[in-house]
């Protein structure tokens, strides 16, 4: 793969991670690609999701909490961005 491109996809990542969340630290952007492409496969491939998470019963959990913190983060950072 290009790395021009590379470069490029992951200033695009890094802004939608500071826009949705206030802040693109690299642990933000790998929780956020998790998030995304997993929110992705879920909508597009629901059985394999399902398979997925009866397989790995821990990762699950694990990618629910980051899940849960995208979330909370994404509200705090809409909150401060209105006041």
């Amino acid at each position: 793969m290009d790395q021009k491109l590379k470069d490029q996809f992951d200033g695009l990542l890094e802004k939608y991670t500071e826009l949705l969340l206030g802040d693109s630290s690299d642990e933000l952007k790998e929780k956020v690609i998790m998030w995304a492409l997993y929110s992705h496969i879920s909508k597009s491939m629901p059985p394999l999701t399902k398979h997925w998470n009866a397989s790995y019963p821990d990762a699950k959990d694990n990618l629910k909490v980051i899940i849960n913190e995208i979330k909370v983060l994404n509200e705090k950072h809409r909150e401060t961005k209105n006041q």
